[in-house]
């Protein structure tokens, strides 16, 4: 049976997260074994041993919690073994997922022209522009965007011009401070028409489609046709994907990231994503 564990609220460590106490209430209605850990610390950097001593020995544990760093992620991992616990999504599938050049290459077909840096030093971002070429651009890090903050981190209306691109970059990397991961991404700005999309994979299946949670409305049923085989090559175990349609009709992915820190929206019930990943 399926073990799901999430994060327990600061105040009361014995319960799960507010955020996540409905789908620790769904799972122990199910049946399914609910573990809480210490997030704080194993964000922080503290002793993992001890973020996880609440967690029970288990074959098939599920993480659903806040986002931590891939190497955030490895520690926990390893801490869980420690105890006897697997996770479904190992540390490299986590990396894979959670950062922009684990699946970019597989996804290449459907989804914007990117190239990035290793680092946050401007000559690397001065190649990067050149390698992608003229034009307008999204910036990110290798894990989130600074999208809230468009005009001033986000976008590049004119990779031609060094100095106002780096301005952007420049704002982009104070923002995320220490959570500025990896380097910088540059993406081939691609006008959209409609929402984004979130859609829900296991081991390379799609299982549930609803809205994106920074867009909670009406949405499109996206195209998967193209999407599918690409997405199941990548054999990640529980990963979310991201699509919005483009100008031309044809639906591009935006991201992909791992599905136990994927954010659920309300239209998606704990019942359903339950359900989804006990199929799994």
């Amino acid at each position: 049976m399926m073990l799901l564990i999430v994060p327990a609220d600061p105040m009361r460590p014995r319960r799960a997260d507010d955020h996540f106490a409905a789908e620790a209430a769904a799972a122990r209605d199910a049946g399914v074994e609910v573990a809480v850990i210490d997030h704080d610390a194993l964000a922080g950097g503290g002793d993992a041993d001890a973020a996880v001593r609440r967690v029970p020995a288990g074959d098939d544990a599920v993480y659903r919690g806040w986002m931590l760093p891939a190497d955030g992620y490895a520690t926990m991992a390893a801490a869980l073994e420690r105890r006897g616990v697997t996770l479904r999504t190992g540390a490299a599938a986590y990396r894979s997922a959670h950062e922009l050049p684990g699946w970019y290459e597989a996804l290449r077909p459907v989804t914007p022209g990117s190239v990035w840096t290793a680092g946050d030093a401007r000559a690397d971002f001065d190649h990067a522009r050149h390698r992608l070429g003229p034009g307008a651009a999204v910036l990110r890090d290798y894990t989130k965007s600074a999208k809230h903050h468009w005009h001033e981190a986000a976008y590049v209306p004119d990779l031609t011009d060094a100095d106002a691109a780096w301005r952007v970059a420049s704002r982009l990397r104070e923002l995320r401070g220490d959570d500025f991961t990896g380097g910088f991404v540059l993406r081939r700005f691609e006008p959209l028409t409609a929402p984004e999309v979130r859609t829900w994979w296991i081991a390379g299946e799609h299982r549930l489609t609803g809205p994106h949670p920074d867009t909670p409305g009406p949405h499109d049923e996206p195209d998967l046709t193209s999407v599918t085989p690409l997405v199941a090559a990548l054999h990640l175990p529980f990963v979310t994907v991201d699509l919005a349609r483009r100008e031309d009709g044809a639906w591009r992915v935006v991201e992909l990231g791992d599905g136990q820190v994927s954010d659920r929206p309300a239209a998606v019930t704990p019942e359903r994503l339950l359900a989804a990943l006990l199929a799994g």
